[in-house]
């Protein structure tokens, strides 16, 4: 067991293996922890130079809009924090287009460039995937 592995035993044939991840948020940015959660995993799994992607939808879409004000919440607006994802390579970041009509939202009301897909193709894109992890 090494630390860097987080405890966990790897051979040598493991090490260069890239798996694509595929991560999809699905809640609302407060009142629970499970998009600050998901962030954090995304840039853990992006630092371990895995093939990352990221889905918004249902109220998900609203993790990465534009002008949260979460004063009222008491939580701080980490929205911004997106915008540090290219830093890490990851660029796939898909917004799932009727979640996003449905809350009458565009493509420019988020903080991050995002690909608009609807859920068949969005639904083709994860079958391609190793690892589904939905938050």
């Amino acid at each position: 067991m090494t630390e860097s592995t987080g405890g966990i035993e790897m051979d040598d044939s493991d090490s260069g293996i890239v798996k694509k991840f595929a991560f999809i948020n699905r809640k609302a940015p407060y009142g629970t922890i499970y998009a600050l959660e998901s962030l954090e995993v995304v840039l853990i799994s992006a630092a371990f130079d895995q093939d990352v992607s990221l889905v918004f939808a249902d109220d998900g879409v609203y993790q990465i809009k534009k002008g949260q004000a979460t004063k009222a919440v008491g939580m701080k607006n980490f929205s911004p924090t997106y915008r540090a994802l290219e830093g890490y390579d990851i660029e796939k970041l898909f917004v799932e287009k009727e979640s996003m009509e449905a809350r009458g939202l565009t493509e420019d009301d988020f903080v991050v460039d995002v690909e608009v897909m609807d859920k068949a193709a969005i639904a083709a894109m994860l079958s391609e995937q190793d690892v589904i992890i939905s938050f």
